[in-house]
């Protein structure tokens, strides 16, 4: 038996899921204009990856149905979702909601479409993608990034949308 099966059989994959939700993540919307519609979901699995050149990561789930509509667009747009944006990162993680009903967005002449109160908006472009596992890491060339530093982000712990608190 290899060391991989052993591992896998060590722990179920829902005994993994709540062991990782102890770790708190930010959710990101990735959205783009299809066929004059926004198309987008939400992932918790984003990550910076390189400065120079800049580029950032994301995960998709292989079953994804939405993934293979947006990995055609020119330009992604990624918004890290603001605190305020609990239902609407429900609807994106929706296989069956309107996910943009009640939504506010911002479309950018490149296609990329952008969540509208989010804490930061990147537009982006995909420049790879590494099969891991169940899902693929999905690298993407960062072409402009605009800040709202006010806004504070949605943050997932535990399967559950939680509030970042001052210190003071």
């Amino acid at each position: 038996m290899s060391a991989q099966t052993q591992i896998a059989n060590a722990i179920s994959p829902s005994e993994l899921r709540r062991a990782f939700s102890v770790f708190p993540t930010g959710v990101v919307a990735v959205c783009a204009l299809i066929e004059g519609k926004p198309v987008g979901f939400a992932v918790n699995s984003f990550n910076s990856v390189s400065l120079d050149p800049p580029l950032v990561s994301i995960c998709v789930g292989n079953g994804s149905s939405t993934w293979p509509l947006l990995a055609k667009a020119e330009r992604l747009g990624l918004t890290v979702l603001g605190a305020q944006h609990s239902e609407l990162c429900r609807k994106l993680a929706s296989r069956t909601a309107d996910r943009f009903d009640g939504a506010e967005w911002t479309e950018k002449d490149n296609g990329a479409v952008l969540i509208n109160g989010g804490a930061l908006w990147l537009e982006c472009s995909q420049s790879a993608a590494v099969t891991a596992g169940d899902h693929e890491i999905i690298i993407l060339d960062v072409h402009d990034a605009e800040l709202f530093p006010a806004k504070a982000p949605l943050v997932f712990h535990q399967s559950q949308f939680r509030e970042l608190m001052d210190d003071a």
